[in-house]
């Protein structure tokens, strides 16, 4: 009898587990690839189902507004941008910087124009595509301004022929349009399209670094899985997994780019 209640009381903690209500991670698609691989990770290791939805901000809010427990942001203006928007409903005390990624120049593969860094796309005759928003709100101009030199900041804004409110939009016109010869963003995109671009380390002196970080909703201060998971993240484990995909390892050195 004792056999048949330990099996019968094990059955029920499997399906208890297995009804038991997924972790929802919301956030957009920079980030992605090794938030989605590392909710897979930490699913195997405890048991525990985590959701990882990821996109422009639009496709997700009304969804994450409904059932968020987490959110995770590109940068820390985005991520006040995902406080608005959700209606004050993430805990601004459970937000927490988790990994930095650097901007980065892509270029078509082999680098046929032969671009070298940014200095070079101050000089007239490029075609560059840029990121007016989603955690890269002047981003170019950062880059460009470092060094107080406002003809940079004109030369390069003279190559600029679109403006892609998204990493996503970038990425289509970048696809659609051969003409495109370089594209500012974060080296991380590189890293997850290896056969679309090229990645060119940025001078150091024009870098710029920002990171990603997540936090609880209500709802998620209230789900120990959920607890967990963020409280993870920030384990070596985590780590090893977002540098794979591009992300600056905290304890260690920066990288020239945050692609290849």
């Amino acid at each position: 009898m004792r056999v048949i209640l330990i099996t019968l009381f094990g059955a029920l903690s499997l399906a208890s587990t297995a009804n038991a209500e997924p972790v929802h991670v919301f956030g957009p698609g920079g980030p992605a690839p090794a938030m989605k691989e590392a909710a897979a990770v930490y699913s195997r290791q405890q048991g525990v189902e985590v959701d990882v939805v990821a996109g422009p901000t639009p496709q997700w809010i009304d969804q994450a507004r409904s059932n968020a427990d987490i959110i995770f942001s590109g940068s820390e203006t985005m991520m006040t941008d995902l406080q608005n928007a959700m209606g004050g409903q993430i805990d601004p005390g459970t937000i927490t910087p988790l990994y930095l990624r650097v901007s980065s120049i892509l270029v078509r593969p082999g680098n046929p124009r032969h671009i070298g860094g940014l200095s070079d796309l101050f000089k007239p005759g490029h075609r560059i595509v840029v990121v007016n928003g989603a955690g890269q709100n002047g981003l170019w101009e950062d880059m460009a301004g470092r060094t107080g030199d406002l003809r940079k900041v004109a030369g390069l804004r003279g190559n600029i022929v679109r403006y892609a409110k998204t990493s996503a939009e970038a990425k289509s016109a970048w696809t659609e349009d051969p003409s495109l010869d370089a594209w500012i963003i974060w080296g991380i995109w590189q890293r997850a399209n290896p056969t679309l671009a090229d990645a060119i380390a940025v001078e150091p002196e024009y870098r710029i670094y920002r990171d990603m970080g997540a936090g609880l909703t209500r709802k998620g201060i209230a789900n120990k899985d959920a607890q967990g998971f963020v409280r993870w993240l920030s384990t070596p484990d985590a780590g090893k997994i977002f540098v794979k995909w591009g992300w600056v390892d905290p304890a260690g050195p920066k990288p020239a780019t945050g692609g290849r």
